[in-house]
């Protein structure tokens, strides 16, 4: 199945959603964004550490980004850039922590909380929606995101 196709796939718990993480890793190309939402505790870095083992990172490398706002991780087959837009509250700072070079670069960037940035940025990227069934079960559902009304192409469409 293409990574520019739409699925929606059901988590059964945290080996699964790395599961699909890893799978997914395995379809992406150099320069591919994923654009990652979910509520605290959805799975996001559970799915990113499984994303970063298809990269062949170790996944203990993998830690959530939060306080530092991009964690680089250069090990593996294509680098991996794992952005957490929660903090980020003013288009400035997209600038400074150079969301638009991770953007362009030939890694993989991945954004936590991307439904904090405005859609025209996100052009092009893969959406992963992780929503929350049961104490186990997640519906991950993974679309390429579209142009809004609004917006030119942004940096990671291609």
């Amino acid at each position: 199945m293409s990574p520019k196709s739409s699925r929606v796939i059901i988590t059964k718990g945290p080996e699964e959603t790395m599961a699909l993480g890893e799978h997914l890793a395995g379809e992406l190309e150099p320069g591919a964004c994923l654009a990652l939402i979910g509520e605290l505790g959805a799975g996001k870095t559970t799915f990113i550490k499984g994303l970063a083992r298809g990269l062949e990172i170790p996944e203990e490398e993998v830690l959530s980004p939060s306080f530092i706002l991009v964690r680089e991780y250069r090990r593996g087959r294509l680098p991996l850039y794992h952005v957490d837009a929660y903090r980020i509250t003013k288009p400035g700072e997209l600038r400074e922590i150079g969301l638009e070079e991770y953007l362009l670069s030939e890694g993989i960037t991945v954004i936590e909380w991307a439904d904090r940035l405005p859609r025209a940025i996100l052009q092009g990227c893969l959406e992963v929606r992780l929503e929350i069934l049961s104490e186990n079960e997640r519906r991950i559902t993974i679309v390429p995101v579209r142009p809004g009304p609004d917006g030119p192409k942004g940096p990671c469409s291609g």
